[in-house]
């Protein structure tokens, strides 16, 4: 279990992510998550739930004036994480039909061996007309292994949460092929010399890694400012991940709303 202040230093990494040397692998995602997060905010009422809510970061900003959340459930496996409000096994949701308003799942969908059967239990668990936001990577690193399943596309993630029942779903990136450059500059600075650092002495590991990574800082930052969010995606296209929107049908079975 966290202590209070790493909880809210681990909570300001997510809701106000900074661009620093230190960073820069994580700094450009989280912004992008955030910011979708804060868009989709006003369509969000009454009960939430945040499907595989990890720490739970982002329950303050759920339930922070002037959202219209009255009651924020955090659903999640137990053991790893800060204990959730709902215990869950990864699959069945443990609520009754048309129990919540509103539901969110970042990062989550690309942990689930069957997302459809998850996507479904979202839907299940929806009122009718309930919304649900989601977010997944692109280019991210191989993490929580093994339970790193899978890549989306926009397509494959949309006919995903179709063939589940869900309508008007709407995906976007926040960059094309710079934000991408950005993004995967950042990973490598950082992350790079932790998979192979038996092969560099400390000392060079000490000197390089910062360095590097304020020599970059501008360049990422240049790169992350000059591109803008894609919601038609084509042949060559480039995505650092997606953010997007579904939702339930007013009345189960209807498909009008598309």
């Amino acid at each position: 279990m966290m202590t209070r202040n790493t909880q809210n230093a681990h909570q300001n990494d997510f809701l106000s992510p900074r661009c620093t040397p230190t960073t820069l692998d994580t700094w450009l995602w989280r912004s992008a998550i955030v910011q979708a997060l804060r868009e989709t905010l006003p369509h969000f009422s009454g009960t939430l739930l945040d499907i595989g809510s990890g720490n739970q970061p982002y329950r303050p900003l759920v339930l922070a004036p002037p959202s219209r959340v009255s009651t924020y459930l955090a659903l999640d496996i137990t053991g790893k994480y800060q204990r959730p409000d709902i215990r869950w096994d990864g699959q069945a949701i443990p609520l009754r039909d048309s129990s919540v308003d509103g539901a969110m799942a970042t990062e989550v969908f690309e942990h689930c061996p069957q997302p459809e059967r998850v996507m479904a239990e979202a839907l299940r668990v929806l009122r009718p007309g309930g919304l649900l936001f989601f977010t997944v990577p692109f280019l991210w690193p191989l993490h929580d292994v093994p339970y790193d399943e899978y890549r989306y596309t926009p397509f494959s993630l949309e006919r995903l949460l179709r063939g589940a029942g869900f309508v008007q779903v709407a995906t976007k990136a926040p960059g094309g092929w710079d934000w991408s450059m950005a993004q995967m500059m950042g990973l490598w600075v950082r992350r790079r010399w932790s998979v192979q650092e038996r092969r560099l002495p400390a000392q060079v590991q000490f000197v390089l890694k910062p360095t590097l990574s304020l020599l970059l800082l501008p360049i990422v930052w240049g790169l992350s400012k000059g591109d803008t969010p894609q919601n038609h995606f084509h042949f060559d296209g480039m995505i650092p991940g997606l953010v997007g929107t579904a939702r339930k049908p007013p009345v189960v079975g209807d498909t009008s709303g598309e």
